[in-house]
């Protein structure tokens, strides 16, 4: 069994669904695009986000001094729950799929680390390897493209066969020569139906994402007020959006995803009831999300983001909570005028 042979089958036994190797090569065409995309304005809101940092990853020679090939990883995190029968007095939130478990960083790093010791120890020599999970300088979607992982669907997602745009992606970088795979080669044809499903009109072409008009952007990494003009197309939406992706064919031969961990436990990691989420406090916010990636928006950004939902689902039992907040004086203020709204 040859080293690459090796590594597949001991990913597959971590519970990764896809294993795809690539050269450790520049990302050319990706830098191209990432740096385009920034100076058009499509990735405006994010300051973290510079033309120094495209340029740190998508290049894997500064990333890891040697390295050689990129291993490509992906695993399912489809999960499936009914939402719970509408209670008047009682609305619910939603929050988008990958979110609904355990925090994703923290369940693939734990795995990629043991994929990446068993590899270490069946190589002969020396290794040295560097783990990415999405929060580090990475091009890992343009990494899984050239691995075969996967191919870039109109709504920006890696579409991987047989699980679909549901998939945690990460990536380990080796200084041991591999044996790569070669990309799918495969498109979405001439479907269309995530750019027309998507409420905001983000998708501003095919593969082309304008993170200004994003309900994700919006709900997770904007720290500020929502645009007035935009609220009101979020719907219920207060972590995350799945519009674009709930619509893609593909998706529909997606199996479940095997991991218990990344799975909705309960109705309220899916479907919140929006005025608990208005009366917790910082401490009752972190209990309840510490191991969670809704954690990332903090008890202010959910909670504004709770206030948008309920004005989009006029539920008049809502109207004395978001009055609560609002004559709240220790209230935030951007927290207060979206309760306002």
């Amino acid at each position: 069994m040859t080293l690459t042979s090796r590594l597949k089958e001991i990913a597959h036994r971590h519970g990764f669904d896809v294993v795809r190797i690539a050269e450790a090569s520049p990302l050319v065409d990706a830098a191209r695009t990432m740096h385009t995309r920034l100076a058009s304005g499509h990735l405006d809101g994010m300051p973290w986000l510079t033309h120094e940092r495209i340029d740190l990853a998508t290049s894997p020679q500064q990333l890891l001094e040697g390295a050689k090939s990129f291993i490509s990883l992906g695993i399912s995190y489809l999960g499936v729950r009914e939402r719970p029968p509408a209670v008047p007095g009682n609305p619910r939130g939603r929050i988008a799929r990958y979110a609904w478990g355990r925090d994703y960083h923290d369940v693939l790093k734990d795995l990629t680390i043991q994929v990446r010791d068993e590899l270490i120890s069946a190589c002969a020599q020396p290794v040295r390897a560097r783990i990415f999970v999405d929060s580090s300088p990475l091009a890992e979607r343009a990494v899984a493209e050239r691995a075969g992982t996967g191919w870039f669907g109109k709504n920006t997602m890696i579409l991987t066969p047989g699980v679909g745009s549901f998939t945690l992606l990460t990536t380990i970088l080796v200084d041991v020569e591999l044996e790569p795979d070669a990309p799918l080669g495969k498109s979405c044809g001439s479907c269309t139906r995530c750019i027309t499903a998507c409420p905001t009109g983000a998708l501003v072409a095919p593969g082309v994402l304008n993170a200004p008009t994003c309900i994700s952007f919006h709900t997770i990494e904007n720290r500020g007020s929502i645009p007035r003009e935009l609220r009101h197309l979020f719907g219920d939406w207060i972590f995350g959006c799945d519009d674009c992706q709930e619509v893609c064919p593909v998706n529909r031969r997606a199996v479940e995803g095997r991991l218990a961990s990344l799975r909705a436990y309960q109705d309220d990691d899916a479907f919140p009831a929006l005025h608990q989420l208005l009366a917790m406090d910082d401490q009752q916010f972190r209990a309840r999300y510490r191991g969670s990636a809704v954690k990332r928006t903090k008890r202010r950004g959910l909670v504004r983001n709770a206030c948008v939902a309920l004005g989009n689902l006029r539920d008049e039992a809502s109207v004395g909570p978001l009055l609560s907040v609002v004559h709240d004086p220790s209230s935030d203020a951007i927290v207060r005028g979206h309760a306002a709204w």
